[in-house]
């Protein structure tokens, strides 16, 4: 390489005319923060634009080039006074046109800034998420982050549902509007029509608590469910409004803004984790000159991060000694450690067969005695409300026991402990997808009779009748018990577990057993879990329970004060930092995948399963998408054309062709990039080692 030269401004210059401040990860990490951050390059150009002399004709256009706030120059206090200085200078030189442009360019900088200080402030538990960052730091505040974005999106979901499929429902109702049935009860067979869910006679107080905590009975007939809706048009005055196709659309149309919001926060948050996880800005410096938290209050605190930035380096140093002691190894040592490991791979997968089947039989025993006319639990409150929470119980038992199973077993297999951390979260995140889908396809065997329309049961209807006369309101009732399930199992382990853990560690110190406890701490992994989860029970039963999203932002309101409660009250922060928690990405990667299972069962029921005959907004239909086809071909000739071909092959495969030469051409150019980054890898080396 050729001797570098010093620039005008004392910088030194590389052999390429490029300043070597270009080169450095912190200018390159700059542009992961949005259009406000300056890379050195353009501060330097502006820097020497400002330090010249400005031409007569161009004193606009340089002084809003340089109308930046000079605290976001990355330049020292000398220089931002010569450019605040060399700016004043321009303004003096404006005249007529040119200062009022200036002036009014200045006004709306200032007007936008005011608006986003006003939007900043008026932001959900401001307040409460800057003290938990003061006491516990930025990692323990990105859990409550996580949460906070789940509640702006259940709460969004909440208002299009209310406001397209509940409140237009009450409204017609109470105004007793012409209701236009298409009627076709009349040709289906009668034993189809054997629904009733309201209880006969006189009825206890522990019934109607029953149907409260189950949904069954009166919760039945009310708006949380599928089965109150009517398959009717109304018509008002020439105000038309189709109550099928709004329940379907509003639902397919929340899935796929839950998909629009999720997959631009990932997109958001990876690129933070690019530049937080790759390991040439995650260096030793890095951690020890630039990893410290300056919004630490309390000293506890500043002591347990100062444990933390002492295991992180600790965690690298012995990963290094990890790699190098495998790459010691010799081939029947590595034979050995692969033995092990596949023999503890076999394990989790029969503790998660295990697992699935306990889900299975639980769901099949459930729902096949409560739906026996004499079953022996009738009358039995308690012990039919077991029954009715059974498959509830053995998901929640298998995701509180099964991943500390897999956090003990995962030390055979001697992988790096950042390894082990996220090996055990995926085998988790998989136990817990997994259990879902195993109710799921529970469910469909009994409903569809293990897949044979034709058998007896479900050859007069299309559906087993027997066991479940309005199916869809039996998937949201299962929806509507994990739901409800979930959030009593987070209040009674922080009523019963948290607390009086907390009072015997804290009243009893010198308890030898109580000590080795020790305090509760706050893993923000397998609580974000919990929300994935929640999240996506949510997602695969709003189609039949259209109130669940409001129902889950009402959970994960009460959900946030009674984690702060805990967290200033029970815990305290982990020793052991999770790296993907400051970014989420792989949460919201996760929540993502819930997302693509949740619209699995939606689009097979939509699609393929016929609805009820008895229940239901589609009920007479082939199925639920037969609303959309006989409202499309009830428009006007050249729309009903114009839908036709977009959802036709002539469409579609030049669609796809399109997608995929853009898809190629992304791969390329990441790629290029990639190799570039590479390039200016090695060339920092071969500086670093000059």
């Amino acid at each position: 390489m050729e001797p570098s030269a010093a620039g005008t401004n004392g910088f030194s210059w590389g052999s390429r005319g490029t300043p070597s401040l270009l080169e450095l990860p912190s200018n390159q990490t700059l542009r992961f923060r949005g259009n406000r951050a300056l890379t050195w390059g353009a501060a330097l150009e502006g820097l020497e634009s400002a330090t010249g002399t400005v031409p007569q004709d161009q004193p606009t256009k340089d002084l809003e080039e340089e109308e930046r706030p000079l605290k976001e120059l990355p330049l020292c206090l000398a220089e931002k006074h010569r450019l605040r200085h060399q700016q004043e200078q321009v303004k003096g030189q404006l005249r007529g046109r040119g200062l009022w442009h200036t002036g009014k360019g200045r006004a709306l900088r200032r007007f936008q800034s005011r608006m986003r200080d006003m939007l900043s402030q008026a932001e959900v538990w401001r307040g409460a998420l800057r003290n938990i960052e003061g006491h516990f730091g930025t990692g323990i505040q990105s859990y409550f982050n996580f949460l906070r974005f789940l509640v702006l999106m259940n709460f969004v979901a909440a208002l299009l549902v209310a406001g397209f499929v509940v409140v237009p429902n009450i409204v017609f109702e109470e105004l007793r509007l012409n209701w236009m049935g298409d009627s076709q009860e009349s040709a289906v067979n009668a034993s189809c029509l054997h629904y009733n869910p309201n209880p006969q006679g006189l009825v206890s107080y522990f019934t109607y608590i029953m149907d409260l905590l189950s949904g069954k009975g009166f919760m039945e007939l009310t708006y949380l469910f599928y089965g109150y809706y009517k398959n009717s048009v109304v018509d008002f005055v020439g105000f038309s409004y189709n109550i099928p196709l709004a329940y379907l659309l509003t639902t397919l149309f929340y899935l796929f803004f839950c998909l629009l919001w999720v997959v631009r926060r990932s997109v958001q948050r990876l690129r933070h984790s690019l530049v937080t996880e790759d390991g040439s800005l995650g260096t030793y410096s890095e951690k020890i000159f630039a990893g410290w938290d300056f919004g630490l209050t309390q000293r506890q605190v500043v002591e347990l991060r100062k444990k933390s930035i002492c295991y992180e380096l600790k965690l690298e140093l012995e990963e290094e000694a990890l790699k190098q002691h495998q790459a010691a190894q010799t081939t029947r040592q590595r034979a050995s450690l692969y033995a092990v490991r596949g023999l503890v791979n076999a394990l989790v997968l029969v503790l998660l067969g295990a697992a699935f089947y306990c889900i299975y039989r639980a769901t099949e025993y459930s729902q096949s005695l409560l739906g026996q006319d004499d079953s022996p639990v009738k009358g039995f409150y308690f012990l039919e409300l077991l029954v009715a929470y059974l498959p509830s119980i053995v998901i929640t038992a298998a995701n509180l026991i099964f991943p500390m199973i897999f956090g003990v077993i995962v030390g055979l297999e001697k992988y790096p402990l950042s390894m082990e951390i996220k090996l055990t979260l995926l085998r988790s995140v998989f136990l817990r997808l997994a259990s879902l889908a195993v109710l799921l396809i529970s469910l469909w065997s009994q409903i569809t009779c293990n897949g044979d329309l034709q058998s007896w049961g479900c050859e007069t209807c299309g559906y087993n009748v027997h066991i479940h006369p309005c199916w869809e309101t039996s998937v949201g009732q299962e929806m509507y018990k994990l739901l409800v399930f979930d959030w009593v199992t987070l209040l009674l382990v922080t009523l019963l577990v948290e607390f009086p853990r907390k009072m015997l560690v804290t009243q009893f110190p010198s308890c030898s057993l109580f000590r080795l406890w020790g305090q509760q701490e706050f893993l923000v992994p397998s609580n974000v879990l919990d929300l994935v989860y929640g999240q996506t029970v949510c997602w695969t039963g709003v189609l039949f329970c259209p109130l669940l999203p409001v129902l889950n932002t009402l959970k994960y309101i009460a959900i946030f004060y009674l984690k702060k409660l805990t967290l200033f009250t029970n815990c305290r922060p982990s020793d052991r930092t999770f790296r993907a928690s400051s970014a989420n990405f792989f949460f919201l990667l996760v929540l993502l995948l819930g997302l693509m299972l949740a619209c699995v069962p939606a689009l097979y029921s939509i699609f393929v399963l016929p609805p009820s005959k008895v229940c239901g907004p589609f009920r007479g239909e082939l199925n639920m998408w037969s609303a959309v086809s006989i409202a499309v071909s009830k428009l006007p000739d050249i729309t009903r054309d114009f839908l036709y071909f977009i959802g036709s092959l002539g469409f579609a495969v030049p669609l796809f062709l399109l997608l995929s030469i853009l898809m190629f051409y992304l791969m390329a150019l990441a790629s290029s990039c990639s190799q570039m980054v590479m390039d200016l890898k090695s060339q920092l080396q071969l500086v670093s080692d000059a």
